[in-house]
């Protein structure tokens, strides 16, 4: 069986884009290409929060990911929720990333959740979220994140 892990992390840097590459970093998912997709969990798969990423495969593949993050420019918060709902068959990703508080996002991404069960005749069994939230300096870029790895990485050529 296939397993979605799904990682976390905060940091910051001189820019938005290195405080989301330290991020990533934390998660030790920096060193490959992430490909976003939509938010279905495909059946028959087992999703699992992990915090760090194991080794998925050689730096520069592709990997294909639902990821929520937010970046902020302090001083503030920003957080990051990805909640997903899975039963016996398929299942649905929700995220919602912002410079909130970290249960404002929760209360989001299970919003999401419910409005995405509404739409399916599926049937769900669990649920659970995961938020990243952290505060940002003054004179600091910080990026909170929580994203949902897809199997291993892929070549991307």
């Amino acid at each position: 069986m296939s397993t979605i892990r799904v990682v976390s992390g905060v940091a910051t840097g001189p820019t938005p884009m290195s405080s989301y590459d330290a991020a990533l970093a934390e998660a030790n998912i920096h060193n490959y290409n992430l490909v976003a997709v939509s938010s279905v969990v495909p059946a028959d798969v087992d999703v699992e929060y992990v915090g760090t990423a194991p080794d998925l495969g050689p730096a520069g593949e592709r990997l294909t990911v639902v990821e929520a993050r937010a970046t902020t420019a302090g001083p503030g918060r920003v957080s990051a929720g990805l909640g997903w709902t899975t039963g016996p068959g398929p299942g649905l990703f929700y995220e919602s990333a912002g410079e909130t508080d970290a249960e404002t996002v929760r209360e989001r991404v299970t919003a999401g959740l419910d409005a995405g069960r509404d739409l399916r005749e599926w049937t769900f069994e669990e649920e659970r979220v995961e938020v990243a939230s952290t505060e940002a300096d003054s004179g600091e870029y910080t990026t909170a994140l929580v994203v949902a790895a897809y199997g291993d990485s892929e070549p991307i050529l």
